[in-house]
């Protein structure tokens, strides 16, 4: 790829593309807010509202009309990633494949798994928890299904959406699904981009970034409204650099996640049994 013939816009759009891709805990989220941001440092306001009273009616005068209360939250782009990597004159004429279409893949690839290894650290803000660091809960091939209830009765708790919820585990958590006939009779399908099924009204999707704490697991089930991400890559440059015969290519991605929904987010703590 000579540097002359390198175009911004284009590259820019294949590399976000490849992002989406690679995100699996990018699928557990929302992106409601995403068009709202241009560069690091936006902060975008995101508006909860309240709740509206309901009175009896007795056929009489009813009361004044009450205010609407909202609760705030803020979404802030306050992370930055670049990449920058060059291929050499030699080996771009020797290459039977584009090295540097392989190049970006692969700088797609890491950036989505910074950004999934940052979702999976908003278990810290689940409103709802099932079993602690102190007692986790050890999981196996028997009573995993009840487990997995278990979270979602704590979601129903909080008046959580039962369509769309979610749930992420690592893989030997997939595993333990799979030595169950339930599981296995109701998912024949191989979906994509982690997603493996769905189990007791979750959509399960495997990640090998789910958090750790020492050995304790922290599996994440909820809900897409309980967290917000917005992310863009905003600069990517083609190059020649000064003292090698080679191009290269530059780029910067910005990002925020928050959560905003807490109560329609869960974390179990758990290990392997």
């Amino acid at each position: 790829m000579a540097v002359k013939n390198f175009i911004p816009a284009l590259w820019s759009a294949r590399l976000l593309a490849n992002l989406d891709n690679g995100h699996v805990l990018g699928n557990i989220v929302n992106r409601d807010f995403e068009g709202e941001i241009k560069q690091y440092g936006d902060r975008v306001k995101i508006n909860l509202m309240g709740d509206v009273t309901i009175g009896d009616y007795d056929g009489t005068d009813i009361d004044g009309p009450e205010d609407l209360t909202s609760e705030q939250r803020e979404l802030l782009i306050d992370q930055r990633k670049y990449f920058n990597f060059q291929v050499d004159d030699v080996d771009q004429a020797q290459a039977n494949v584009t090295l540097m279409d392989k190049g970006m893949a692969r700088a797609s690839n890491a950036l989505s798994q910074k950004v999934d290894e940052a979702i999976a650290q908003k278990y810290v803000e689940a409103g709802k928890q099932v079993g602690t660091d102190e007692a986790p809960i050890s999981l196996t091939a028997e009573n995993i299904y009840d487990n997995i209830v278990d979270l979602g009765v704590a979601l129903d708790e909080t008046n959580t959406p039962r369509d769309g919820r979610f749930i992420a585990v690592p893989a030997y958590v997939h595993g333990l699904l799979q030595k169950s006939d339930a599981f296995v009779s109701a998912n024949n399908e191989v979906a994509q981009n982690g997603l493996v099924g769905k189990v007791a009204g979750f959509d399960v999707f495997v990640s090998n970034n789910i958090a750790k704490v020492e050995e304790n697991d922290k599996i994440l089930a909820g809900h897409k409204m309980a967290i917000t991400m917005a992310e863009q890559i905003l600069e990517v440059d083609g190059y020649r650099p000064e003292k090698r015969f080679s191009d290269a290519v530059k780029g910067l991605h910005v990002y925020g996640i928050a959560v905003t929904q807490p109560d329609a987010l869960a974390v179990m703590t758990a290990t392997r049994g």
